[in-house]
């Protein structure tokens, strides 16, 4: 998926950075989902899921063909925000550092 989608996808939409983070296949091959991560404004990142779903119906039939499958998996692309929740985690773990910092501070001042 990652290559066609650096190799293949001439999209103009699909702009930014675009990182394939993983996929889920149904047991039977019908549907797969695709996590993919987009650097960008948000309306960069619309642009860039529009033009994902375009690509959709070649990417099928790419995979198909380079797989052998007789039945494609209909694929649907979702955004995998891990990358953001991990930074507003690392945000969260220095705001409490420092206030425990500041709290430190605080009791170590001698009291007049």
């Amino acid at each position: 998926m990652a290559t066609f989608l650096t190799d293949s996808a001439k999209d103009p939409r699909i702009v930014g950075f675009v990182t394939v983070t993983g996929a889920d296949v149904t047991p039977d091959l019908r549907h797969a989902r695709v996590y993919v991560s987009v650097l960008g404004s948000d309306s960069e990142k619309a642009a860039t899921f529009q033009g994902l779903e375009s690509v959709a119906t070649h990417l099928r039939s790419r995979v198909a063909r380079e797989l052998q499958l007789r039945v494609a998996p209909e694929i649907q692309f979702k955004e995998d925000d891990t990358v953001a929740r991990a930074a507003r985690i690392e945000s969260l773990l220095a705001d409490v550092k420092k206030q425990d910092a500041s709290a430190a501070r605080g009791r170590d001042e001698p009291s007049d």
